[in-house]
Parts: C-alpha cells; sequence; structure tokens
C-alpha cells in the first residue's frame, strides 16, 4: 500500500520554513480537504476509500467532503431492504463533514430524500434549491468550519437544466424550485467571503459550468469540488483551484491549504487512485454483507460474449423492441449504467445494474421524420453532458449528420433502412418520453406494470444463451462525408 498522504506530510512537518521563523512571524500550517463525487453506490472501492482517509487521519486532522451523487448505481444499494442506506451508513461510519447535492439525490420524491436526510451524521449545503410548499425541510446555502483558528467557508450549488430542476423526472421535485447554480454561488459569496478565510464550494454542476463561475471576475472561490461530469481534473483558472474525482471512487481528491496565520500561501491538489490502497477489512466485511443478497445473486442467464457500452446498447434497445413486439426501438446513453459486461453468468443484480433506475416501456407510432427530430433537438441541446454526442441508441442504422463548421450542431438525421412517411411501432423508455423535448407519435401506450429490468430477467430466462452486438449502428457525419456516402451509392 502506498502511504502517499504519509509521505506528503512528513514533509511538510520536516520542511524548514516550518520550523524557523521569529515571534512575529505567523505560524504555519496545513489544513487537509479530502473529497469524493459522483459515488453512486459504488461499494467494490469503498474499503479502499476507507483505507485512504485512515492513511491521512493518521498524519493530520482532515476536512471530508463530498460533491453529490451518492446514490444510484448499484442493485446492492439502491434496492436494498432500506433502499439506498447502505451507502450513507457507510459515510457516517467513515464521518463525512460536508456534502451537497447531486441531481441523482432526487431519484425518488423529494419525501423520500427527507427521510434519508434523517439519517445523515453530515452536514448537506446547497444554495440553490428552496422549498415552495414548506414540505422539503430548509437547506442551508453554506457552513463555517473553523479549523485551529482559520475559518473555512463551504458553500454548495446543484446543477439546474430541463424544467427548472436538475436532470430527472417532474415528479422527482414537485414542490421544489431551483435557482441558477452559477449565480447563486455568486450571490453566496458576496454574503460568506467577510466571514472567513477560505471558500470552497462543493458544486454538482459539472466542469464546463465551474470553468464559467471560475473565470468571472466577482468569484471569490478559493476551490471548486466538483461533481456531475465525471471529469478526472485538476486545474486553476485564475485564483480557483478546481478537483474533480471522475466517478465511482476511483479517486480521492486531496486538497492541501497552506496558511500562514489566517492568509493563504498555496492550495495543492491531487487526485489519488484508490488502487494505490488495501481495502480496509471491517469495511470490507461489511461490503460483503451489504452484498450478499441471495436474490440479487441468483444466474438469470447466460451471456455469450463480453458488452462494451455499445452492446450494452444493443441489449437494451433489442430486448425493449422484442417484449412489446414493436419495429424500432430507442433508449438513452444516459440510462445504460454499466460500461461493460462479461461474458458468461448473468445475475438478476447485473441486469438491474444496467438500468438502476428501473425504467419502463412506452411505445408510439412514430414516423421517420418525428424520430430526427427528436434526435436533432437533443443533439443540439443545451445540456452539455448530453448534448454534442451521440445519446440515443437504436435498433435501427442512422447517421446524424452535423455541420462542416460546427461538429456540436446536427442539420440532418438519414434512416438508410426506414421509409419516410411511413408510422413505425416504436418503443422507447419513459425518461425519454417524459423529459425529451420533440418527442411525438400517435398510439401512445404505456407498459407500467412491469420495469425494464424485470422484462431482462424474463429475456434472459426465455432466450439463454444470448448474443448481442458491439457493432455500432449509429454514427456521426459531416456534411461532406454524408454526401460522399451519397454518391457512393449512387454511383453503385
Amino acid at each position: 500500500m502506498k502511504r502517499w498522504f504519509s509521505v506528503l506530510f512528513l514533509s511538510v512537518l520536516l520542511a524548514p520554513s516550518s520550523l524557523v521563523g521569529c515571534k512575529c512571524t505567523p505560524k504555519v500550517q496545513e489544513i487537509v480537504i479530502l473529497s469524493t463525487n459522483d459515488i453512486h453506490s459504488n461499494l467494490d472501492n469503498f474499503p479502499r476509500l476507507v483505507s485512504a482517509v485512515k492513511a491521512c487521519r493518521d498524519t493530520t486532522d482532515c476536512i471530508l467532503v463530498d460533491a453529490g451523487d451518492r446514490w444510484t448505481g448499484n442493485a446492492f444499494v439502491d434496492y436494498a431492504p432500506q433502499a439506498r442506506r447502505p451507502i450513507v451508513d457507510l459515510m457516517n461510519t467513515l464521518h463525512y463533514d460536508v456534502a451537497t447535492f447531486g441531481n441523482h439525490e432526487f431519484d425518488s420524491i423529494p419525501s423520500f430524500l427527507k427521510t434519508m436526510m434523517d439519517h445523515y451524521n453530515f452536514r448537506v449545503v446547497c444554495a440553490n434549491i428552496r422549498s415552495t410548499d414548506g414540505e422539503f425541510p430548509e437547506v442551508a446555502p453554506y457552513t463555517i468550519l473553523r479549523h485551529h483558528g482559520v475559518k473555512i467557508g463551504i458553500a454548495g450549488v446543484v446543477t439546474n437544466y430541463q424544467n427548472n430542476h436538475p436532470e430527472g423526472k417532474d415528479r422527482s421535485f414537485v414542490g421544489l424550485e431551483f435557482s441558477d447554480p452559477v449565480q447563486t454561488a455568486i450571490e453566496v459569496s458576496k454574503e460568506l467571503r467577510p466571514k472567513c478565510d477560505v471558500m470552497v464550494l462543493l458544486s454538482h454542476i459539472g466542469e464546463i459550468p465551474d470553468t464559467e463561475l471560475a473565470n468571472r471576475p466577482d468569484n471569490t472561490y478559493n476551490i471548486i469540488i466538483g461533481g456531475h461530469s465525471h471529469s478526472l481534473l485538476n486545474t486553476v483558472i485564475g485564483n480557483t483551484t478546481i478537483g474533480q474525482t471522475k466517478k465511482n471512487l476511483a479517486y480521492i481528491g486531496a486538497t492541501t491549504i497552506r496558511m500562514r496565520g489566517r492568509k493563504i500561501e498555496s492550495i495543492d491538489y491531487k487526485n489519488i487512485p484508490l488502487t494505490d490502497y488495501q481495502p480496509d477489512e471491517e469495511c470490507q466485511r461489511e461490503v460483503d454483507k451489504i452484498t450478499s443478497d441471495p436474490y440479487l445473486n441468483e444466474v438469470a442467464g447466460y451471456n455469450t460474449a463480453a458488452l462494451d457500452k455499445t452492446g450494452l446498447a444493443d441489449l437494451h434497445t433489442t430486448i425493449i423492441r422484442d417484449v412489446v413486439d414493436a419495429e424500432v426501438s430507442f433508449y438513452h446513453n444516459g440510462g445504460i449504467r454499466l460500461s461493460n459486461l462479461a461474458a458468461g453468468n448473468v445475475t438478476r443484480a447485473d441486469l438491474i445494474n444496467t438500468d438502476i433506475f428501473y425504467s419502463h416501456i412506452f411505445t408510439m407510432d412514430m414516423t421517420p421524420e418525428q424520430m430526427r427530430r427528436m434526435i436533432i433537438t437533443k443533439f443540439n441541446g443545451t445540456n452539455e453532458n448530453e448534448s454534442g454526442q451521440l445519446d440515443l441508441f437504436s435498433t435501427v442504422e442512422y447517421r446524424i449528420v452535423v455541420a462542416n463548421d460546427n461538429h456540436k450542431h446536427a442539420v440532418d438525421v438519414v434512416f438508410p433502412t426506414l421509409e419516410e412517411g411511413r408510422k413505425y411501432r416504436t418503443a422507447l423508455c419513459n425518461y425519454i418520453v417524459d423529459t425529451y423535448d420533440d418527442v411525438d407519435g400517435e398510439n401512445r401506450v404505456y407498459y407500467g406494470e412491469k420495469g425494464i429490468p424485470d422484462y431482462f430477467m424474463e429475456y434472459f430466462e426465455q432466450h439463454t444463451p444470448v448474443t448481442f452486438s458491439n457493432e455500432p449502428r449509429q454514427r456521426i457525419v459531416t456534411q461532406s462525408e454524408e454526401q460522399a456516402l451519397h454518391s457512393q451509392k449512387s454511383a453503385a
């Protein structure tokens, strides 16, 4: 096990600058903030996280914070007898100090989150959320921690995209109102700055908005600990250090603030791989208990080939098309939570983890023109995590045609195998129908009696061994490339 923290802090303690001075020179001290973001119910790496935090605490006092999305991503947590409690209990055991909300904290109705907050043993800060019906508890915009005479202000914000709320279904945000996170963070900083020596923002809004905030002339945050975009980030913009640790506890962030008296001398941020640490034995035993659920460990079927994200998209789109006897199907990139699925036996937990939201199926009759409009609207949208890229997988081949001078702007979608004007019975998951713009079709039918993972389990049981393809059916081409393809087809 690499003792990164021990080496770091021994070097600090032995540095000549910390030993030499006079009575009139303010004392130099180190403040360490450890951070996580987008844990997404990851249990595999939590014992390693415990070891890393213990290694730091062996050498110095430190502050432990989280930038949101603590759950949604693991069947053993999200479908535990007390749903999502295991990850909260583990965080409580590790003694987190402060956290903010991520959009996935709102995956259930607000009353569920309210109940979960009763179990938090750490403070929650979020400046841009407000209850409009009085049912949700008031959330502090910031907190101030005192560390050996230094006042550390920690504020929080969560993303706010479509329909005046974070990403998710409208019903998840009933009674809640969200303001613009960047502008709100600036407003809060004006109140917080006179009260503290160090300004920290726990930001679950993504790399691009964090950069926008850091670039603003009225920004006074010293540190932005980010989340949401799943970036591995360590940068300085102006006077602001920004860090983010990807997702699923791949890394832990370590921010070392060097103070002379109450003045900041330097800030150093590092992303430390948790693979550098051996799992904490006590925590590993607790994780083993959580993951021992016999129902979730039951084998549902056999997969003949290892699947990457494209192969998992084929699994999703093929099954939802076939189980409702559709001709075409669409599934969104963000709903496919696994990045791969190994060949061999597939458990119930594996199938739930591929669609941890327990989505449902809609069918409707759509023409290629309606499909085209849906795809282009999504591609050209304002959500930086989903726009400008392939977001909608399908069982039918299509090409998104982008402008020659702007590859983030779609101008057309070509369906080589579909007949223009014809209506196709189309299957979609409810997240697309509920939250995407320009989703139009006739004869809508909602299959609400089963979740999509239930259909997955039935499909595997009836068709094992199953085979899906990693060959992509969708791609992005420029106008020039599409014209060349059209010319080749005409010549042939």
